[in-house]
């Protein structure tokens, strides 16, 4: 087992600390979503957890539940969308994920 073992081994370890440091990244990441030029905004945080959400009363219309549900649906999905994104970028920019080549990935 001599030295190429202790080497990947190292190499593991680091690989380990470096995915621990994005996903603490990550959760510490917000993002804004909108839809209908900001009728509806909501907030998540990088665990997808919804933070906040503003709803302006312009939008609100008693007759029109399906339309505000719609207006949601679609701020998540671009509050999302930035989410997925933002961690791309993270894993390809600097600091972010490792080489994995090196394991034979």
């Amino acid at each position: 087992m001599g030295t190429g073992f202790s080497k990947k081994k190292k190499e593991a370890r680091i690989m380990q600390e470096q995915i621990g440091k994005m996903q603490q990244q990550m959760t510490q990441t917000e993002v804004t979503g909108s839809a209908a030029n900001g009728l509806v905004t909501l907030t998540l945080n990088g665990e997808h957890e919804l933070k906040s959400i503003k709803i302006k009363p312009e939008c609100v219309d008693a007759d029109d539940i399906e339309g505000l549900e719609d207006l949601i649906k679609a701020a998540f999905n671009d509050a999302a969308t930035k989410l997925k994104n933002q961690s791309m970028e993270g894993m390809s920019g600097k600091g972010g994920m490792p080489d994995l080549s090196k394991f034979g990935f």
